[in-house]
Formats: structure tokens, C-alpha cells, sequence
């Protein structure tokens, strides 16, 4: 994709501060009214106009009786057409199940596919609650870090494999595209994952939430339509909530690629862990059938901004480490080379009053650095870059 236009993008640009701060939601209400936010991974983009509309034609029939879905809801055929039309994979609608949000699905496969103490593999940096997670469930975390260079993240298969073996995993939790990093796994480095998979027999839990936010010429490749050995190993994770902004909706999918682990889901009391809402399904349906365009506005203006993210730190902070995102919204900073005295979240909260994410929550050797989240307008955004700069090139040198 060329660089976008220094236009302003109507409906993405036009966000009053007044109006963002009048959220309710967690991401500009929490913080107090001077500060800019830009930490957790929440668009500031008004909800697509086909949600809004499907969500309201709901109510207004007044239609908000138990659903009849005696065969799982519509969104088992919507995701496999989905990803038939994106991906060329051919997913099984049969093996999709309904359930209220990305870290549910993570942590009942958890539940039903390992025990207490057993050894998980993870990407490190990491989304923090799948660390907080694997905490939580007493599943003990493997690292396996990230490496930087000059080529931007790149996955260590050695370690990867080294780590595996040395610590008996039973499972590998894969985020791809990836958060914080926003590195796309190339289908060569998918086939490298998929042979230490294969080799040490390890189930793959792919979180693919960011799948539709990948930016041209990369391309996001399902795990799971690797091999058929890569399918019946594998387990898929997504939503159209990062792709559409719509993350209070509470509505996400699991594909199950392993027969043992569906059956075993599927005997489970049906209720014990929640059922989606249909309002849920409605907005994931109105997103996936009638957001195309939509997105394609949104990628356009993610695309923009994630260029002028670095071209601001490039110039303005030279030592700093930052690599052009792949995919996401977020960008993920090394701050270690401007040598910081304090953590960079508190002193940019304080100095700067703008609100990133960032350090341990992260995982092991994220102290450090910063997730910016760039997923708001032009004018937000420079107010935010502004401020960050400012703040972090009186460090340098």
C-alpha cells in the first residue's frame, strides 16, 4: 500500500476531544481530563454505521428473546465464509463455538487441554492479560523471546524449539498478527512453528484477532490452513472486535481443530461458561457482511498514521528503537537507548501527560519500552506524538 493521503478521512478525523472524553469507555474515562490516552488497544473511531444499524433494526423490533440457534449460532457459517473470502482457508463451520470474548476462549482451552503446573509456551513481549492469564491458571510460562534486529521482530526458532524440549510444553499460545511487536509471520516462518509443533506433538492456540489489520504487501496466514497436520493440531481464536472497534459487543469465536478437544468442550454443561449475546452475534454479522467498506477507510488512516508514528520518532528521537508496525494499531518503542532514568510510562504520564502502556506487564525484559496506540485522528495523534517526543528527547544522550 502506497502512503496514504494527507487528507483528513471523514468520520475518523473529526473526533472532537469533548466528544472522546464523553466516552464511557475505559480508555478515555479512566484517565483524568488533561491527559491523552493512547494505551489500552481501543480505536477512538465512531462504531461502523452497518453495526449501528443492525444493532438498532434489533431493538426496534423489539426482538430481544432467547435466540433460536438449535445448531450454534449464525456466526459459525459467517466465520468459515469469512475466512474462505480473506484467507483461503477453508474452515469447518461445525468446529466454530460461540463464546464472550478472546481471553475466554484462551482460558477454556486452558482449562479443558492442560492441568496446573504444566508448561505453556508464549512470544514474549506479550499481550499482558494472556500473561496474567497463564498466572492466574497456574500454567507455568515459557518465554520465548522476540529477537529485534535491523529487519524488525523476528521469532527465534532455535529457542523456540530448545525451549519446548527443555521444559516438556504441552501447548504454544501464537499471537499472530502480533501485539505489541505488529510483526506478520510469514508463511515460511508459520512452517518453521509448525514443524517444532509437529515434532514435540504441542497444541497451537492462535490468536488471530488482528488478522484483518494487516497492511499491504503482508499478509496474515491462518496457522490452521498450513497442513492438514497444522489443522488438526490447532486451535483459532478472532472476533471482529479489534478489526471494527466493537470490543464492548463481548462476542468472539473459537474454531477447534483437534477432534478430542471439541468433543471434550462440546460435553461440557452447555451454560457453564456463559453463551454469547445476540446482539453480539448481530454487530459480528452487520461487521463481517456490510463493514468492508469501512475497514477500508480505517486502514487507510491506521496505515497513515502508523507511518507518521515513525516518521516523527525517526526524526525527533534518532536513538529510540521502532520498527514500522506489519499489522495492529499499536506501536511498540525501545526507549533503553535514551537512557531513561524512571519507567517511561510514569515519567510520559507525568511530563507529558499522555497515557501509554508498557514494561513488565508485558513480560520478561519489557522494561523500558512503550505500546503506543495509534488508532485516533490526525489531530489527536500529533497532539500525543508531540507530547512524547518532547518528553523522551530530553533524555537523550
Amino acid at each position: 500500500m502506497n502512503a496514504a493521503p494527507a487528507r483528513d478521512v471523514p468520520g475518523f478525523d473529526d473526533l472532537g476531544l469533548d466528544w472522546l472524553r464523553a466516552r464511557g469507555s475505559v480508555k478515555w474515562h479512566r484517565p483524568e481530563r488533561d491527559v491523552l490516552p493512547a494505551w489500552v488497544a481501543d480505536m477512538d473511531f465512531p462504531t461502523p454505521t452497518p453495526v449501528v444499524d443492525a444493532l438498532r433494526e434489533a431493538v426496534d423490533r423489539r426482538d430481544l428473546g432467547y435466540p433460536d440457534w438449535p445448531d450454534g449460532s449464525p456466526l459459525r457459517t459467517a466465520f468459515a465464509k469469512r475466512m474462505a473470502e480473506r484467507f483461503g482457508w477453508a474452515a469447518s463451520a461445525h468446529r466454530v463455538r460461540e463464546q464472550t470474548d478472546l481471553i475466554q476462549c484462551l482460558q477454556l482451552v486452558l482449562h479443558l487441554a492442560t492441568s496446573g503446573g504444566d508448561a505453556v509456551a508464549v512470544q514474549t513481549p506479550n499481550y499482558p492479560p494472556f500473561l496474567a492469564t497463564l498466572r492466574t491458571m497456574n500454567r507455568r510460562a515459557v518465554p520465548v523471546p522476540m529477537r529485534d534486529t535491523d529487519d524488525g521482530w523476528r521469532m527465534d526458532f532455535a529457542a523456540l524449539d530448545t525451549a519446548v524440549k527443555r521444559s516438556g510444553c504441552k501447548a504454544l499460545v501464537l499471537v499472530n498478527p502480533h501485539n505489541p511487536t505488529g510483526r506478520v509471520l510469514t508463511r515460511e516462518e508459520l512452517g518453521e512453528i509448525a514443524a517444532v509443533a509437529r515434532r514435540h506433538d504441542l497444541l497451537v492456540v492462535s490468536d488471530e484477532i488482528h488478522a484483518e489489520l494487516a497492511y499491504a504487501p503482508h499478509r496474515h496466514i491462518p496457522f490452521a490452513s498450513l497442513s492438514e497436520d497444522a489443522a488438526r493440531r490447532t486451535v483459532t481464536l478472532t472476533s471482529a472486535t479489534k478489526a471494527f472497534n466493537l470490543a464492548a459487543i463481548r462476542c468472539a469465536v473459537t474454531h477447534y481443530g483437534p477432534d478430542r478437544l471439541l468433543a471434550l468442550r462440546d460435553a461440557q454443561p452447555p451454560d457453564l461458561f456463559g453463551t454469547v449475546s445476540p446482539l453480539g452475534v448481530v454487530a459480528t454479522l452487520a461487521a463481517w457482511e456490510h463493514g468492508d467498506a469501512w475497514q477500508r477507510d480505517l486502514l487507510t488512516v491506521l496505515d497513515r498514521n502508523r507511518r507518521r508514528v515513525h516518521a516523527v520518532l525517526r526524526d525527533r528521537l534518532p536513538l529510540l528503537r521502532h520498527h514500522l508496525p506489519e499489522a495492529t494499531y499499536l506501536a511498540w518503542l525501545d526507549t533503553r537507548p535514551l537512557g531513561p532514568a524512571e519507567p517511561p510510562v510514569e515519567k510520559v504520564l507525568r511530563d507529558g501527560r499522555v497515557l501509554l502502556d508498557g514494561g513488565t506487564p508485558f513480560g520478561p525484559d519489557a522494561d523500558g519500552f512503550l505500546r503506543l496506540n495509534f488508532a485516533t485522528s490526525r489531530q489527536v495523534l500529533e497532539e500525543i506524538l508531540n507530547r512524547v517526543a518532547r518528553v523522551l528527547g530530553g533524555q537523550e544522550g
